[in-house]
């Protein structure tokens, strides 16, 4: 039985490779051959992950994603998650998440019967965690808001500074040509902060 090990962070600042060693681990003990290691920085409120969908083209049928917990995999919008969710199913590939022990029997060999009673089991509740899993980061991001609009008022709110050095690295790449993909696997960063520098470029390049 072959594992994808999918491991994700929201920030570069953050360590993605964090739970690697705990998913080896847990592959190990149940026999799972490692098939491939998936590591990215970005927003699991976000579809556009490289690795999460070179994972997904990469897998074939009854292959495992396995992560640490399911908000690794999302924090979507319900109808991101559908979609998500959709393409999952369509590939037939099965998700088994540590925190999320009925998923670990999807791991093991079974009948046929108890594999379809534990993969319906597990359906149900991987929706539930994905909802739950959305409503805190909703939650997080409304109390951030918040904590910034007082500061605003109070005159402390000055933002994230910004990181000259690494945007205008991204910017002389994209004026040569490399690609969105290029420029976030050799920076790091977001694709919405190359949105942001690409927009930049444009201006500048435009007509006076």
């Amino acid at each position: 039985m072959l594992a994808r090990l999918y491991l994700r962070a929201s920030v570069q600042s953050q360590d993605a490779s964090r739970a690697r060693a705990a998913l080896e681990t847990f592959a190990v003990e149940r026999g799972l051959r490692i098939a491939a290691t998936y590591m990215e920085n970005e927003s699991g409120a976000t579809l556009a992950r490289p690795q999460l969908w070179k994972l997904l083209d990469d897998s074939a049928p009854n292959d495992l994603i396995l992560l640490e917990q399911v908000d690794r995999l999302s924090r979507l919008s319900e109808p991101d998650w559908r979609r998500l969710r959709a393409e999952i199913d369509a590939r037939q590939v099965r998700v088994v998440a540590l925190d999320l022990p009925t998923s670990w029997m999807l791991a093991a060999p079974s009948d046929e019967f108890t594999a379809r009673m534990f993969s319906a089991m597990n359906s149900m509740l991987l929706d539930v965690l994905a909802a739950v899993a959305r409503k805190d980061y909703a939650g997080r991001r409304r109390r951030q808001a918040e904590g910034q609009m007082k500061a605003r008022e109070a005159g402390r709110y000055r933002g994230r500074p910004e990181d000259l050095k690494r945007n205008a690295a991204i910017k002389e790449m994209l004026r040569k040509g490399l690609s969105w993909s290029q420029v976030q696997d050799a920076t790091g960063c977001s694709r919405a902060t190359v949105a942001k520098v690409a927009a930049r470029v444009r201006k500048e390049a435009a007509p006076q």
